[in-house]
């Protein structure tokens, strides 16, 4: 949170004065000039009046001229200064709240209430949503069951905590007899019922280190669904993200090399999970400004983001993800707001 008095003194005007030029260029994109932010302030200001304030406003660092206009647009350090000392918070509308608790109350399914999580996101902000899959190693094992299919394919479906269910599909380096996996699921389940999942995959992944003497073919099932199951599938669904295209709609992220490290980075995973992580252990909504991630995909881009959770415990993080100049006003409660729906969710499936 940044103090205005600590920060720089700003009068009272010159604080006005940069809340309209930031507002104007949120709104409509183009560098504000002195005649616009004039207009928009609604006061009584010769243009030299207002030409010294952008001066002042610039010399802290708060506002920059591009040098292919006379406008000004804000900087990293002045969109930090209104979200924390300016913005203005404008509710989703009734028939919005309504229509995120109702979808996100719909799924019954973990990775399909995550999926429908970040759709709405993106739908309701016209960016990027993106909702990190829920922490697995916080649940408990109480049963899973292993099913073939063909190509070398099998589904996993996992039973965790008292009744959520995850159905997954993974690939196998060889084909598995139905008895080989019904044999595994048993071991499984009586070996590591009740555990957290954590603590199986360390005990599986330590057994197989300590032995190397042959398996039989039931243990060797058992060590790959293991593989399979709570790692490999786990690194595979770090996050779920929807309407990354919307992003190619905006001006600032046009330029197909910012498009391209952008997308980069939603596919590699490893950038964007670092700065969920970093949300994951927050209290409540934390927002990302351009440079602040320290990524040079994310400059132009702002993060914002709210951890969710269920029965007290923090368990994942969803984020909205769009340029710099997004409505912040707008988009911060709407994240706010669907990351507890989206623990309630949670909650109602235990």
């Amino acid at each position: 949170m940044v103090d205005l008095g600590q920060e720089m003194e700003l009068s009272e005007r010159a604080q006005h004065l940069f809340k309209c030029l930031i507002e104007r260029y949120i709104s409509d994109g183009q560098p504000v000039g002195s005649r616009t932010l004039a207009r928009d302030a609604k006061l009584e200001l010769s243009p030299a009046t207002i030409r010294n304030v952008m001066a002042d406003l610039e010399d802290c660092g708060l506002i920059s001229s591009p040098h292919t206009s006379a406008g000004r647009v804000p900087t990293v350090k002045g969109y930090r200064m209104f979200v924390d000392c300016m913005v203005t918070f404008k509710s989703p509308a009734p028939n919005e709240i309504l229509r995120l608790n109702d979808e996100v109350r719909s799924e019954a399914d973990v990775r399909a209430l995550m999926e429908k999580t970040s759709s709405l996101l993106s739908d309701v902000t016209k960016l990027a949503g993106l909702v990190m899959m829920p922490k697995i190693e916080s649940h408990a094992l109480r049963q899973v069951e292993f099913l073939p299919l063909n190509d070398n394919r099998v589904l996993v479906i996992l039973v965790v905590n008292d009744h959520e269910v995850q159905n997954r599909v993974i690939q196998t380096a060889r084909t598995y007899s139905p008895s080989e996996l019904t044999q595994a699921a048993n071991y499984l389940n009586s070996a590591f019922a009740g555990k957290n999942i954590n603590a199986v995959k360390k005990d599986l992944l330590r057994e197989m280190r300590a032995t190397h003497q042959e398996m039989n073919s039931m243990m060797q099932a058992v060590v790959e669904m293991t593989q399979k199951v709570f790692v490999e599938s786990e690194a595979a669904n770090d996050f779920v993200v929807a309407g990354q295209t919307n992003l190619m709609d905006v001006n600032e992220l046009s330029n197909i090399e910012k498009l391209r490290g952008l997308f980069d980075a939603f596919n590699q995973k490893r950038d964007i999970l670092h700065l969920l992580d970093q949300a994951l252990t927050a209290t409540g909504v934390q927002i990302f400004i351009g440079e602040e991630s320290g990524y040079a995909a994310l400059d132009d881009c702002s993060i914002v983001t709210s951890p969710y959770g269920g029965d007290g415990e923090t368990v994942g993080v969803l984020a909205v993800i769009g340029p710099t100049r997004m409505a912040y006003e707008r988009v911060i409660p709407i994240v706010d707001i669907t990351a507890k729906m989206l623990g309630t969710a949670l909650n109602s499936m235990h």
